[in-house]
């Protein structure tokens, strides 16, 4: 029962109009979350890598003053279009969407002719701090990040996001074996790979970063990778075949699980760095690697803590020196140190 207004606002202008309360202000005062600092460049390099297709959605905000709305028209249809006067006095108080102003001021200092770009705001008149931090829980609490395989199935900037599209997709094994939208596997379900797994592996395989290049050359060599993992690694193929369920697969082997693909990214990396033309023919080697999850002396603090899956980078990693210790790989000064860990407990 309430007027409100939605309002475009250059950019140049939203740091000097919109405020948000500062950190030292007790929790039960403010009506917003504290500005989480680190996630401001990432943002910004967006709007700057992106000034001709951004995508950024509303900032909602609250004005504690009598504002005065003039329509363009009487008419039907137009009576909502129109003039909105704020006294110069009034305080503009964001309620969702202080990361994206900081996030813009940032990104005008590097791309200057983002200033006059124009942001939507969503307009309330602030009927003091208790309904301020209800509209903040209202706007926040059903939000839900999509899963990272559901963005990396719809990314189309990150090169990272469009390579494990490619390789889900040609390489046989990971063709109709991938689930696409989530990041964790039911047990009902017949995949054996997550979008997301084959992502983080194909980084771990390349070194790359977000958003970094991979060339038409790297690119081939991650499917020929895969393709000749798969050929290695049997089970994978009985689950290709329907001849064994993938729920049992991740119930009995270290194999069927994202700790294991992106230890073989990892040993990929080393392996085609010291055997760059003959490294197909050292990696058959991986076919004698035991896989069996109750093998826990081998793979507990590996890829087991307490019996069950862990993918920290220290687990990938010893994980990754079983499999290098398989098919003749020096392990690392860093490799050594992970083993010398694992055996002082």
């Amino acid at each position: 029962g309430e007027d409100f207004y939605v309002v475009m606002c250059p950019m140049r202008l939203l740091p000097n109009l919109f405020a948000f309360d500062e950190e030292e202000v007790p929790p039960e005062v403010r009506a917003q979350r504290v500005l989480n600092k680190a996630r401001l460049p990432e943002i910004a390099r967006y709007l700057v890598n992106n000034p001709d297709e951004y995508i950024i959605s509303a900032i909602t905000a609250s004005v504690d003053a009598s504002v005065q709305f003039q329509p363009l028209s009487e008419t039907a249809g137009h009576e909502a279009v129109g003039t909105l006067s704020i006294p110069m006095g009034a305080t503009l108080l964001i309620n969702d969407g202080q990361h994206r102003r900081a996030a813009i001021e940032m990104a005008i200092r590097d791309e200057p002719r983002l200033r006059d770009d124009a942001v939507p705001v969503l307009l309330f008149i602030d009927r003091g701090l208790a309904r301020s931090q209800q509209m903040f829980a209202d706007l926040n609490q059903h939000s839900i990040r999509p899963s990272d395989s559901l963005s990396t199935l719809y990314d189309q900037r990150d090169p990272s996001s469009e390579l494990a599209r490619l390789v889900a997709l040609s390489v046989e094994g990971f063709v109709g074996m991938t689930e696409m939208e989530k990041t964790s596997i039911s047990n009902r379900s017949t995949k054996l790979f997550t979008l997301s797994g084959i992502k983080s592996a194909n980084r771990t395989l390349l070194k790359k970063s977000r958003n970094q290049e991979i060339s038409a050359k790297e690119r081939a060599f991650a499917v020929d990778y895969w393709n000749n993992v798969f050929q290695l690694i049997p089970d994978w193929m009985r689950a290709k075949r329907r001849e064994v369920s993938t729920s049992e697969l991740r119930q009995n082997f270290i194999h069927a699980h994202g700790v294991a693909l992106s230890a073989l990214g990892l040993v990929g990396h080393q392996l085609v760095n010291e055997n760059p033309e003959g490294w197909a023919e050292r990696l058959c080697g991986i076919s004698i690697v035991d896989w069996s999850r109750s093998n826990t002396e081998l793979w507990e603090g590996r890829a087991l803590v307490l019996g069950k899956i862990n993918k920290s980078t220290n687990n990938v990693g010893l994980t990754a020196n079983v499999i290098k210790k398989a098919i003749g790989l020096e392990l690392s000064e860093a490799d050594e140190t992970l083993e010398e860990l694992l055996a002082n407990g």
